[in-house]
């Protein structure tokens, strides 16, 4: 658990991001490359991260990800991220993906991961996050 002033800033630093799956951003199945999947939940890591501490932050590690659904083309996908652990120069954030239909109400989450990044400064020496 976190004091209120971080669960403050975590709930402050969520991030979300929409996107219309294209064709030009989807394999030979017609579904979203992998590969864009995990740039994008990078992203929305890293705008997480760097919303919450407001330094400059790097990814040190993806851990786990799990694609539990293909994204197809023609859907839209929200990413969302929340920062769930808060260490001195370090902090993990889990992004997830869903999916939405374009013309129903249907959703369905297609992707989870974790991210981790440390905050630097100029000389890229690990700072506090907070």
């Amino acid at each position: 658990m976190h004091s209120p002033e971080i669960e403050q800033r975590i709930e402050a630093s969520k991030t979300s991001l929409f996107k219309a799956v294209f064709p030009n951003t989807v394999n030979h199945y017609d579904t979203l490359f992998g590969g864009t999947a995990l740039q994008l939940m990078d992203e929305v890591a890293f705008i997480t991260a760097t919303r919450f501490s407001r330094k400059r932050v790097v990814t040190v590690s993806s851990e786990r990800v799990d694609f539990k659904q293909p994204i197809p083309a023609g859907t839209l996908v929200e990413l969302m991220g929340k920062v769930t652990k808060v260490g001195n120069t370090s902090l993990k954030v889990k992004v997830e993906i869903f999916i939405e239909q374009m013309y129903s109400e249907e959703r369905e989450r297609a992707i989870r991961g974790e991210f981790s990044f440390v905050a630097i400064d100029e000389d890229k020496n690990p700072v506090s996050v907070l």
